[in-house]
C-alpha cells in the first residue's frame, strides 16, 4: 500500500510462459498488495507457470476473448478485490515492473488519476529495439490523436498503465472493443470524463519472446485508432453520439 491505498497489478496474459517469471519477479511487493493474471486461452503453459510462481489470483478464460476482453476481466476482478490503484502490466517483459513505484506514487499522492509509461519520451523506444516502421507509425498516429482529442500525450499505444479505481468506475470500459483498439477507446473515455493523464519515460525491450501483432492486425488496429479519434471529435462537436462515452 501507499498512503493506505490498496495496489493491485493485473496481467492480461496470452502465451506468456517464457517471460512471466522474469516479469513477476520484478514486481515491487513492498507496495503491491495483490497480483491478478488472466489467461486468455493460451496455447502454452502460462497457467502452470503462474501456479508455480504462486500468483494469488489466476483467472482462466475457456475461450479466447481478445486483448480487450482479457483486460475487462482483469479490471472487474481488481475492483471486486477493493483495489484503489490498478496497474496494467504486460507479462511479456517488454516493460520493466520497476516503474510501478513511481507510477503508483503519482496516483497515490493525488498528482494524476492515470499514469502511462511512455516509450517515446526520451529515446527509449528506438534504443530498446522498436522497429523503425513501428516507431514512425506510433508517432504519426499519436500526432493525429492529439489533434483530434485536443491532448498532448507522447504516445497512446503503451501497454503499461496505472489507474485510480475512481477512474475505472467512472468510465464504461466494458462497452469497448475486445480487440487491441480497447486501449485507445479507454484513453478517449478517460479524457471525455475530464481526467488528466500523466506520463513518465519507460525503457522498453523488443526480443523474440515479446508479444507483437502482424502487419494485418497492425493495419486493423491503426484504422480502429483513427476511427476512435474521429468519432471522439465528432461527438465533441455534437455531430454524432457514441455508446463509448456519455453525451
Amino acid at each position: 500500500m501507499i498512503n493506505g491505498k490498496k495496489i493491485i497489478v493485473v496481467m492480461p496474459a496470452y502465451n506468456a510462459e517464457k517471460t512471466l517469471e522474469q516479469t513477476y519477479r520484478e514486481i515491487p511487493f513492498d507496495i503491491v498488495d495483490e497480483v491478478i493474471l488472466t489467461d486468455d486461452c493460451s496455447r502454452d503453459h502460462t497457467i502452470a507457470e503462474a501456479r508455480r510462481l504462486g500468483i494469488g489470483h489466476i483467472l482462466i478464460h475457456e475461450h479466447n476473448t481478445g486483448y480487450g476482453g482479457n483486460q475487462k476481466s482483469c479490471y472487474d476482478r481488481a475492483l471486486e478485490l477493493g483495489a484503489d490503484i490498478v496497474v496494467m502490466l504486460h507479462p511479456d517483459y517488454q516493460y520493466t515492473p520497476r516503474l510501478i513505484h513511481s507510477m503508483c506514487y503519482m496516483i497515490a499522492n493525488g498528482l494524476y488519476p492515470v499514469v502511462l509509461a511512455s516509450r517515446i519520451l526520451g529515446k527509449g523506444a528506438l534504443k530498446g529495439g522498436m522497429p523503425l516502421v513501428k516507431y514512425i507509425s506510433n508517432r504519426g498516429l499519436t500526432l493525429i490523436q492529439n489533434l483530434l482529442l485536443n491532448q498532448k500525450l507522447s504516445e497512446y499505444h503503451t501497454g503499461f498503465r496505472a489507474f485510480s479505481a475512481e477512474v475505472l468506475r467512472s468510465i464504461d470500459y466494458r462497452e469497448n472493443s475486445d480487440d487491441f483498439v480497447f486501449d485507445n477507446q479507454m484513453l478517449a473515455q478517460i479524457f471525455w470524463a475530464g481526467y488528466e493523464i500523466g506520463e513518465m519515460t519507460c525503457p522498453t525491450k523488443y526480443f523474440d519472446d515479446a508479444s507483437s501483432i502482424n502487419l494485418r492486425r497492425s493495419t486493423i488496429y491503426a484504422l480502429g485508432v483513427l476511427k476512435v479519434s474521429f468519432t471522439y471529435r465528432l461527438c465533441k462537436w455534437g455531430l454524432m453520439k457514441s455508446r463509448l462515452w456519455k453525451n
